[in-house]
């Protein structure tokens, strides 16, 4: 077994400063087997989150050389030296852990669950080859982590641009013809803080963990591939 060793810098929240960690490289060695070797061996008082571990839950997100990843999802390979921080644009609680209310509070602004339309005694089954099945099923997946979030100049910015994750939430539910808000998302998304305040500069889909385009989802609103205006 190897006894190589990676050098990790973690920037503690207690007194704002680093502090570097050696710890034995193995294989298969994920970020979060990191920092449960640190945690378990080196210094118990690190904080950080994770509970699944298996890419679902969302709550191991981290910054690893200035990236947001999932840590239980993202292998350490060749690497000889690991910077590990907490998820820019999100106040530190302490250490690798954030509080992540401003990525619920615009989550929840888009009404992100389904909504029967008025008057429906059943919900029907949208048939797998169809045009509206193509439509949803590249953007479902999202598991709400943030990672997209954190990574968006606008959103992570401090202001009240919804974000990558609930535009793409929205998308799906306005493209669903079985919900019956389409047309209260639709001012939403095309208010102040919806889809025109987005740059499209692809960092959310290029860091999205479960390979989803939440630009893509937002391009799809913006060119009315989802609804139509009412005149």
């Amino acid at each position: 077994m190897s006894m190589e060793k990676i050098e990790v810098i973690i920037k503690r929240s207690e007194d704002d400063t680093q502090r570097e960690f050696k710890v034995r490289r193995f294989s298969p060695m994920t970020i979060l087997d990191v920092l449960l070797a640190i945690g378990r061996s080196q210094d118990a008082t690190l904080a950080y989150r994770f509970s699944c571990r298996v890419g679902m839950c969302g709550t191991c997100l981290v910054r690893v050389n200035g990236k947001p990843v999932l840590a239980c999802q993202t292998p350490v390979r060749d690497q000889r030296n690991l910077k590990i921080e907490a998820a820019a644009g999100f106040e530190t609680i302490k250490d690798l852990v954030f509080d992540p209310k401003p990525f619920w509070a615009q989550w929840a602004k888009v009404i992100p669950y389904f909504v029967p339309k008025a008057g429906s005694s059943e919900i029907a089954v949208i048939p797998h080859e169809s045009d509206e099945r193509e439509l949803i099923d590249p953007h479902v997946n999202c598991i709400q982590c943030g990672a997209c979030f954190t990574a968006c100049s606008v959103s992570g910015g401090g202001n009240d641009f919804l974000g990558p994750a609930a535009l793409n939430r929205a998308m799906v539910l306005m493209a669903d013809s079985r919900d019956g808000a389409g047309e209260e998302r639709r001012e939403i998304v095309e208010g102040e803080s919806g889809v025109w305040r987005c740059h499209q500069a692809l960092a959310c889909s290029v860091v999205c963990p479960k390979g989803l385009d939440p630009a893509a989802s937002i391009r799809k609103i913006r060119n009315r591939k989802v609804f139509k205006r009412k005149k």
